[in-house]
């Protein structure tokens, strides 16, 4: 089975995921999917998924049924002819690029499911900075929209390159505005998809003496983060 979990510190999550699953340290596997480190203004956050190696937790020390965690399922099949058609879309799109993969459902969230990508050629199908993999994500949604299922987001991903990308830019977000706030003067970030510059706003949005703001035209955009005095 596969469970997330949150906590102030890597250790805090990883305690909590032991006791609310009543396994040692060294039953399950531990994948930190986010690391959030804290500061004067912000709280550390760290997110963990968990691959527990037993087929349940022992009896004697089973989780509440009020435990905040949600469970990731693992490779569920196609839940409707949506999902079907979705995944079938996406195998023959990248084999028309001339490369073999294996796709299955990665998540499923309200009006969001998610697809992974398994191939031998993952490094092109994300390309630099996970252009491709947008590009495909794109077409995979306007197929979406033909299917009727046009308040339904895909979100593709491939070697956890969402995930990845998502904790670099975080680390970005807080080191940029660490520089902001000794310089005094604002930095304008390389262009990002608007998925993108959501995670540095949402990262740094809590941070009293900085703001930030998109600057630019088209879908990829930058994001200027600058000082703007304590409040």
């Amino acid at each position: 089975m596969v469970y997330e979990f949150e906590g102030r510190s890597e250790k805090e999550a990883i305690d909590a995921a032991a006791e609310e699953l009543g396994l040692e340290r060294d039953g399950f596997d531990v994948e930190i999917l986010e690391s959030q480190s804290g500061g004067i203004f912000k709280k550390g956050k760290v997110r963990i998924r968990v691959h527990t190696r037993d087929a349940a937790p022992s009896p004697a020390r089973a989780p509440s049924p009020a435990a905040p965690r949600r469970e990731v399922l693992d490779n569920p099949p196609p839940a409707d002819e949506f999902e079907a058609k979705v995944l079938e879309f996406t195998k023959k799109l990248i084999e028309g690029m001339g490369y073999t993969c294996e796709v299955a459902i990665l998540f499923r969230e309200e009006k969001k499911v998610g697809v992974r990508i398994d191939s031998e050629h993952a490094s092109i199908i994300i390309g630099k900075k996970g252009k491709n993999l947008d590009a495909l994500q794109l077409l995979v949604n306007v197929y979406a929209g033909r299917l009727g299922r046009e308040d339904t987001r895909v979100i593709l991903d491939s070697e956890n390159y969402r995930i990845r990308r998502e904790e670099s830019l975080v680390r970005l977000a807080y080191e940029t505005a660490e520089q902001v706030r000794r310089n005094r003067q604002s930095v304008l970030l390389e262009p990002m998809n608007p998925f993108e510059r959501r995670i540095i706003h949402t990262t740094l949005n809590d941070i009293v003496d900085i703001e930030t703001k998109s600057e630019g035209e088209g879908l990829y955009k930058q994001v200027r983060v600058s000082f703007r005095g304590r409040a």
